[in-house]
């Protein structure tokens, strides 16, 4: 099915990018094998994976028919529910979907990463947590004037991100970018093989590899907007949480509703109206899991209750060096050395 360019949307094509890469690109059979490498890294004892790879090359060579034929269709989802911390509902395609989920990513992910602003950290190569948390403080020290100054912080949510995402946006941010149409019509495939609510063209299913670069695509309109438009300079973006530092507390009053206008009119988007608030950082702002002050950072409660679940439910050295090495980064030095003798030692 074609995609029919939108009007008014958030894009021009005009003085935009264009991706290069052809179509031939993903669905060629060397794409798709090194697609699979990457996919099954990780799940090589998983059922389906096991199955899959018995016969991969039949599966690989019939999957590149289906795709270089134009009869590739994407197939449903297995629903299961997590917590992590709160409730979310995991949306899991089959071995063959999320093998072109990874033969799309690893062309299109080069290419739209180049597109982000600096100072969006969530699901991209060389950023993360850390990276974002960092420059928060680099932030709160500029915006201080070295902790001269009181530093003021808006920080805001999307309501219902992903069940959010409205596909008909998103399949024209793409358009505009991807002169192939034969591309953008297996995105549509992918993108059109879930919805949120039935019989809506709404949402992306956690699960998919795609979404998470679906999602910056769609949310980068916000943060050119906010870079661009409105001119906010402290502005930092994790997925769909964000913040805004300013040494002005009537200058962050006075943009909360042009952020709430330009979501809801062009990304068809809410902020979220339990998780918007003003707060300085002297008194710490909740962000990434961890409670922020200028000098320091503590860890959350229920990011620390999380941890020693998982730690207890199902103990790996590996896990526990990874939770070490997180909580390195804060003001965590009892905290590390309780994990140790009641973990390390006992296990």
């Amino acid at each position: 099915m074609s995609v029919l360019p939108m009007g008014g949307g958030v894009l021009s094509s005009r003085n935009k990018i264009h991706l290069t890469h052809k179509y031939e690109d993903i669905v060629c059979v060397s794409n798709l094998l090194s697609a699979w490498q990457e996919f099954e890294q990780g799940k090589s004892k998983k059922t389906d994976v096991v199955e899959f790879s018995r016969h991969l090359m039949d599966h690989i060579l019939a999957l590149h028919r289906d795709l270089v034929n134009l009869t590739y269709c994407h197939g449903g989802y297995r629903e299961f529910r997590i917590n992590d911390p709160k409730p979310r509902v995991i949306h899991k395609a089959s071995v063959r979907d999320r093998l072109v989920h990874h033969a799309v990513y690893r062309i299109l992910y080069p290419f739209f990463d180049r597109t982000f602003i600096a100072d969006s950290f969530s699901c991209r190569n060389n950023k993360g947590t850390h990276k974002a948390i960092n420059r928060f403080r680099k932030f709160g020290r500029q915006v201080s004037h070295n902790h001269t100054r009181t530093v003021w912080v808006l920080k805001c949510d999307i309501r219902k991100f992903f069940a959010s995402v409205d596909q008909r946006i998103l399949l024209h941010i793409l358009d505009v970018y991807i002169p192939d149409k034969k591309i953008v019509n297996l995105l549509y495939n992918i993108i059109a093989s879930f919805s949120a609510t039935p019989y809506t063209a709404v949402g992306l299913p956690l699960g998919n590899l795609t979404s998470q670069l679906f999602s910056n695509i769609y949310l980068n309109q916000f943060d050119q907007w906010v870079k661009h438009k409105i001119k906010v300079k402290h502005y930092i973006r994790y997925a769909d949480d964000f913040v805004f530092l300013s040494d002005n507390r009537n200058a962050l009053l006075s943009i909360i509703s042009e952020l709430q206008n330009f979501l809801t009119e062009k990304l068809k988007l809410q902020l979220h109206p339990n998780k918007v608030f003003i707060k300085t950082i002297a008194s710490g702002v909740d962000f990434l899991g961890w409670i922020l002050f200028p000098s320091h950072r503590v860890l959350r409660k229920v990011t620390k209750q999380r941890m020693l679940r998982r730690l207890a439910k199902n103990f790996k050295p590996e896990t526990l060096q990874s939770y070490l090495g997180m909580l390195s980064h804060g003001n965590t030095f009892r905290l590390r050395q309780s994990i140790k003798n009641d973990f390390w030692l006992l296990n």
